[in-house]
């Protein structure tokens, strides 16, 4: 029935509450409320979605809605205009829309350094070698 290169969906529906653990493979959409922790492949949080989690570890993270907590993405992050990032943020590449809000501690690194390197600082401003400091 099921192959390796077969693509799984899995739906949480704006009235499903769930509190505990996720594992998902394939694409999982988020259009309820989660608290708990999260692993899988591609997980999409709708404008709807609400996650709480204490650790989420995807390859890929979409956040159209609000999402609280820790984060380790091994390939990207994409903060859509209608989403909200709080909490601690570990990614290789990180998108965030014009409107979206990203209110976190962020690590950007290359993937041989993903969730491997304790000792990385998260990001701070570029001094340049006459001291003005770059404001983004």
């Amino acid at each position: 029935m099921g192959t390796k290169n077969s693509k799984n969906l899995s739906i949480i529906d704006k009235e499903l509450k769930i509190e505990g653990s996720i594992s998902s493979s394939g694409k999982l959409i988020i259009k309820g409320q989660v608290t708990g922790t999260i692993e899988g492949d591609v997980v999409i949080i709708a404008e709807d979605g609400q996650v709480d989690s204490s650790s989420t570890k995807v390859s890929s993270l979409t956040i159209g809605g609000n999402f609280k907590g820790e984060v380790i993405a091994s390939k990207e992050l994409i903060i859509l205009s209608t989403g909200t990032c709080t909490g601690k943020v570990e990614c290789r590449d990180l998108i965030v829309e014009n409107g979206g809000i990203l209110n976190a501690e962020v690590t950007c690194k290359t993937t041989s350094k993903l969730s491997t390197d304790k000792d990385s600082k998260p990001f701070e401003p570029l001094v340049l070698r006459d001291k003005k400091q770059i404001e983004l």
